[in-house]
Order: structure tokens, then sequence, then C-alpha cells
């Protein structure tokens, strides 16, 4: 019997993967009730459009953008010349507000950067 059909009759509760999504839609709203820098909110009201966000342990703004694979990552404002950001650590933002990884390529002279990578206030 396939997932579909366990969950379709209802012999299968959703186990970790209900957990799982339930835990990550609770983050999602926990993250939207942050200090926000702005009061109007991001522009665009797209399902992929940066959310403003206060970093709780520097002060400092940021971006919240949602990854091409669901995830969210707190992306720093404004990009910086992508040889001065280690391979692994440059992002993209696409049109739509999404990142994207770019791994170790160099598409263009600037990326962006994870806000939690050079967060003066992480130990570490």
């Amino acid at each position: 019997m396939s997932a579909n059909t366990q969950e379709q009759d209802g012999s299968r509760d959703g186990g970790p993967f209900l957990l799982a999504k339930v835990l990550a839609d609770t983050l999602v709203t926990t993250i939207g009730r942050q200090r926000r820098p702005e009061a109007g909110g991001a522009p665009g009201a797209g399902a992929g459009a940066a959310r403003p966000a206060t970093c709780r342990d520097c002060g400092q703004a940021a971006y919240w953008h949602r990854t091409v694979r669901g995830k969210w990552i707190l992306i720093e404002p404004g990009t910086r010349p992508t040889h001065t950001v280690p391979a692994g650590q440059r992002w993209r933002v696409a049109p739509d507000g999404s990142a994207v990884n770019l791994g170790a390529a160099s598409p263009t002279d600037t990326c962006r950067i994870s806000h939690f990578a050079v967060c003066p206030g992480r130990e570490g």
C-alpha cells in the first residue's frame, strides 16, 4: 500500500513528517511575529517575498527568504563582492524572492551572504 493510499484512507497518522510540518509552520508563524525594521512589511506579497526581521542576537536588520528547497534563511541586506564570500556561503536571491545557494559557483561579481555567517552577536 502506498503512502498516499494510507493517508487517504486515514490508516496513517502522518508520523514524524506531520510533526515536522507542524513545527516548520509554527517557526514560520513565529518568524512573522519578530520585530520588523519596517512597519509596512515586505515589498510584494508573493510567496517568496523577503520578510524583514531583526536579529535577536545582534539587533541588525536582515531578511528572511525561502530557499528553493522550502526552508528559510536569514540573508544580509545588500550584496558583497563574490571573491570575499567563501564558497558554499554564496547566495543569490531570485526575482520571486527565493534564495538559491550558489555553492562554489561565481556567475557574477556579487552575491549575498547569510546573516548567520557574519552575525557579530553569535559565538563561534
